[in-house]
């Protein structure tokens, strides 16, 4: 259980070993876009160290379009600082359909982040790999993409794949015993697959 307050802040809580984060220092435009805003929190395995805390949200582009970003920043005297994109869509590929944003974190032991975006209500972009859209992918902590992804040396597409074909992941989590990487989603007639 995780406990935020308003000041804006991150602790550590030794008896759960979880962190709490508290971002009213972040404004995010959402309110006319249904189901946007703040999409996912994270904080890098390593933070004691760094300090790095990572957002996905629903970014606005030119009416009505949008696109899940992703960003990571600090968070000093209680002020969001440093930001900076992990990933945005070129605005291109921002989408008029404003559902299905996916937009879940997770960092394995190599400290890779994986996070995904959802189809956004066009399926066919999860079996494209030119579209961002109906992914899981994999990146470096930076944002770089590590030379050995899947798709990284196919013409067209988008390096940072890792996974496609996805409706809108809203789950990612590593089997205890396997180390594999599962999702849940939402399936396309009602039920979670």
């Amino acid at each position: 259980l995780r406990t935020l307050q308003a000041e804006g802040f991150v602790s550590y809580d030794e008896t759960t070993r979880t962190y709490a984060v508290s971002l009213h220092i972040l404004e995010l435009a959402y309110g006319a876009l249904r189901r946007g805003g703040l999409l996912d929190i994270a904080i890098h395995p390593d933070y004691a160290t760094n300090g790095w805390v990572y957002l996905a949200y629903c970014e606005p582009g030119p009416a009505p379009t949008s696109t899940t970003k992703i960003v990571r920043g600090r968070i000093h005297d209680g002020r969001w600082v440093e930001q900076q994109t992990i990933y945005q869509s070129p605005a291109s590929l921002y989408v008029a359909d404003n559902t299905h944003f996916g937009a879940r974190f997770l960092f394995d032991k190599a400290g890779y982040l994986f996070f995904t975006i959802g189809d956004r209500g066009t399926m066919a972009d999860a079996q494209a790999l030119g579209s961002p859209n109906g992914k899981i992918h994999r990146v470096l902590d930076d944002g770089r993409v590590p030379p050995d992804n899947p798709f990284v040396q196919v013409p067209g597409a988008l390096g940072m794949i890792w996974s496609l074909g996805n409706r809108n992941v809203q789950g990612l989590a590593f089997h205890p015993q396997t180390g594999e990487l599962w999702s849940t989603e939402h399936g396309p007639r009602g039920g979670d697959e």
